[in-house]
């Protein structure tokens, strides 16, 4: 089954993070995912940059408002996401345990409904 691995957490600008911590970090992440892919359920991964760079976009009574920012104001916001192939929500469960984010932020597990690959939509079994 596929699950993403939601990481919300404080961005690093707002909790005063330096370039060591945010090293250590990085390795933390360069290590779950080495061990993401040596057990085969390493699907993707992407990590966004911060929301101050973000722009939402909505149509409303046909009209397009786009806007700089987050959707919402929040203390831990989206940073990233993985996605794995487990047999199961427990497995699922573990892997965000190991997650780094997991230190300090809240990951939320979340089974896949549909997927693409190429122009295929397909439900991911």
């Amino acid at each position: 089954m596929r699950y993403a691995l939601l990481l919300n957490y404080p961005e690093a600008g707002d909790v005063g993070l330096s370039d060591e911590d945010l090293a250590a970090g990085r390795a933390a992440f360069d290590e779950y995912l080495k061990a993401l892919n040596t057990a085969g359920v390493f699907v993707s991964t992407e990590i966004l940059q911060p929301v101050s760079v973000s722009t939402t976009v909505t149509t409303r009574n046909g009209e397009l408002l786009i806007q700089d920012g987050p959707f919402a104001d929040t203390k831990e916001k989206l940073g990233g996401v993985f996605v794995i192939e487990v047999p199961n929500l427990d497995a699922a469960l573990t892997w965000a345990e190991r997650c780094p984010a997991a230190q300090y932020g809240v990951i939320e597990v979340r089974p896949v409904a549909v997927t693409a690959q190429g122009d295929e939509w397909i439900t991911p079994s």
